[in-house]
């Protein structure tokens, strides 16, 4: 494949946000463009979040390469509806301790952070009041690296579905990408792929999984090989945890292996 390492300047955009809820500590890098939270009405998370979504979707579609830091990966929806503004086909790789693949129709929990990937590929119609113009994206064009903790469901949905899924190892991931020949990537990776010893104050730690660098080296390598149009970075960690020193220690180094450099705003007060 072409080496795509020198694939441009990233455009920081920061949603800080967990699903409905603002998270005021959210870590801003200097020249960020920060999504401002606008007035959420009463009623549904989901409608609550749609607002959201709305929001960060425009600010996407005028970045010329989006890197987002959010708080969660539902507003995944809303980068891929932005980016699809430009690009009429795109692949997802996808880097997650989870499949993010359940649907309202098997959910265990109802926890609505664990669709994000389904929202992605349609399958879950009618979640959201504004589907933002968000095309499914096809199964085949979906590469799910790791997934190590799914519910049964989620597996078994999974196992059924065309999505391309590999270890969080390198070599398997750009031999993936490989397969899908010369498309534009959306590259997603929630922290929580690394391993949960490595992650103090995580919301959701699943155990053992790949190093932190391990993680680094798919990211560069997947940078390399394929045109990352775009990549976003699910901050996961608990509101009270997710402006330590520790996070933002690991969320420059995985924002370096993407070829990033941050600086960071001093936190107000």
């Amino acid at each position: 494949m072409t080496d795509h390492s020198t694939g441009g300047a990233w455009d920081l955009i920061v949603t800080p946000w967990h699903l409905d809820e603002h998270i005021p500590a959210f870590p801003v890098p200097v020249g960020a463009t920060e999504v401002i939270p606008p007035a959420l009405p009463e009623g549904p998370v989901a409608a609550r979040m749609n607002r959201l979504h709305q929001a960060a979707a425009d600010v996407v579609a005028q970045a010329a390469r989006p890197l987002v830091l959010s708080g969660d990966c539902p507003t995944a929806r809303a980068a891929v509806a932005g980016i699809q503004r430009r690009h009429q086909d795109l692949a997802v790789v996808w880097l997650d301790a989870h499949g993010d693949f359940n649907t309202p129709a098997i959910t265990a929990s109802g926890y609505i952070g664990g669709m994000a990937l389904a929202m992605l590929t349609g399958r879950t119609p009618g979640l959201f009041d504004d589907p933002l113009d968000l095309r499914p994206i096809p199964d085949t064009s979906v590469v799910l690296a790791d997934a190590r903790d799914l519910d049964p469901a989620e597996d078994d949905a999974l196992t059924t579905s065309q999505v391309r899924r590999v270890p969080a190892d390198p070599a398997a991931i750009t031999a993936a990408l490989g397969d899908l020949g010369p498309i534009p990537v959306y590259l997603h990776l929630d922290i929580d792929v690394v391993d949960g010893a490595q992650l103090p104050g995580a919301r959701f730690p699943s155990g053992p999984g790949p190093s932190l660098n391990r993680i680094e080296e798919c990211l560069a390598a997947i940078c390399a090989t394929a045109d990352v149009v775009a990549a976003y970075l699910a901050c996961a960690w608990l509101p009270e945890h997710v402006g330590d020193p520790a996070t933002r220690d690991t969320i420059d180094r995985l924002t370096r292996a993407l070829g990033a450099e941050l600086t960071w705003r001093e936190p107000a007060g």
